[in-house]
């Protein structure tokens, strides 16, 4: 019986001992973060900021990949098919988590079933704009407006299914509210024809809006998260005129599913050391963002609940994304 005891005891030690072996050697090599869109737009400067940091506390370079193409499926497709051994990371995005997931059918890869989630990294409320001679000062002042001219009011968005339009529709939807979408190829051209007075108004990101409602070129009338923006404190809240209202842009880092569960969890807390760093929080308030460490757990709930909103949304004011 003790010889029996004792052999066990061994093979459990043994397979301890492999498993710490297999976690403390990773990582041996480079190690690439693939980021499912172009250079130099926030999901590249966000991965950049948390790869440095990776690399630092690792003693191992994150090499930064830009795979973008096909609203970034071009990307999760590489880290999908990947091998499972913490040499891939994907900077997840709330597009492809998110929008696509819950607006299109025929996605060639699932949310849950081809991929491990470790955390979301940041977010960022986008800010409601108007045209500075549109004489509205408020968002109760649009909804007003948008109530007085139904079908008579624009919004530009960078194209079908992007922040910019799911923003504008769940506005008609929770405001109930007629207003029309205008889609254009980039947030650029949208904002330059709501300057002209072509489109009247553009929920954007707050790095472009912001220079330009502070010289008075357009009017920003609030943010669009559940609560106040702690980067932008004086302005109040979409939801505060609009209950309900809440669209955020959002990065997190999955790695493909069969990832061994040792290095997921040294993914993870290295994750949490780097994202709770004052200075990686720093650099992500610089470019607007917000750092938001969370467990694997709180990350996933989080996903599903906004694919049920977006899907909500989406139906209610028929986006189909083919």
């Amino acid at each position: 019986m003790h010889h029996v005891l004792r052999h066990l005891i061994t093979g459990i030690a043994l397979l301890l001992a492999t498993s710490l072996g297999f976690a403390q050697a990773y990582p041996s090599k480079p190690i690439r973060f693939l980021v499912p869109s172009p250079a130099g737009g926030s999901p590249d400067i966000l991965a950049r900021i948390v790869g440095a940091r990776l690399s630092e506390q690792m003693k191992q370079q994150v090499i930064i990949d830009n795979r973008s193409g096909a609203s970034g499926i071009i990307g999760v497709e590489i880290v999908k098919n990947a091998a499972p051994d913490g040499y891939t990371l994907l900077l997840a995005t709330s597009t492809i988590f998110a929008s696509l997931p819950a607006l299109k059918n025929n996605l060639p890869y699932d949310v849950e079933r081809d991929f491990a989630h470790l955390s979301r990294i940041a977010w960022v409320a986008n800010v409601a704009t108007v045209n500075a001679n549109l004489g509205v000062n408020s968002v109760a002042d649009l909804v007003k407006l948008a109530k007085d001219k139904p079908g008579g009011l624009n919004y530009g968005s960078a194209g079908n299914g992007s922040p910019a339009h799911l923003a504008g529709a769940m506005f008609n939807v929770l405001a109930g509210v007629k207003t029309t979408h205008i889609p254009y190829k980039g947030a650029a051209p949208a904002m330059s024809d709501m300057m002209g007075g072509q489109i009247q108004f553009l929920i954007t990101s707050p790095l472009v809006a912001m220079p330009l409602g502070r010289t008075g070129r357009i009017k920003v009338l609030a943010t669009t998260g559940a609560q106040r923006d702690p980067l932008l404190p004086e302005l109040p809240t979409m939801a505060e005129t609009v209950p309900g209202y809440e669209i955020v842009q959002w990065w997190g880092v999955s790695v493909a599913k069969g990832t061994p569960a040792a290095i997921t969890q040294r993914l993870h807390k290295e994750l949490m050391t780097a994202l709770n760093a004052p200075e990686v929080r720093a650099l992500m308030s610089k470019n607007g963002a917000t750092s938001n460490p969370e467990s694997p757990a709180e990350f996933i709930a989080f996903m599903k609940a906004e694919r049920g909103r977006i899907a909500n949304v989406g139906k209610q004011a028929g986006i189909v994304l083919d």
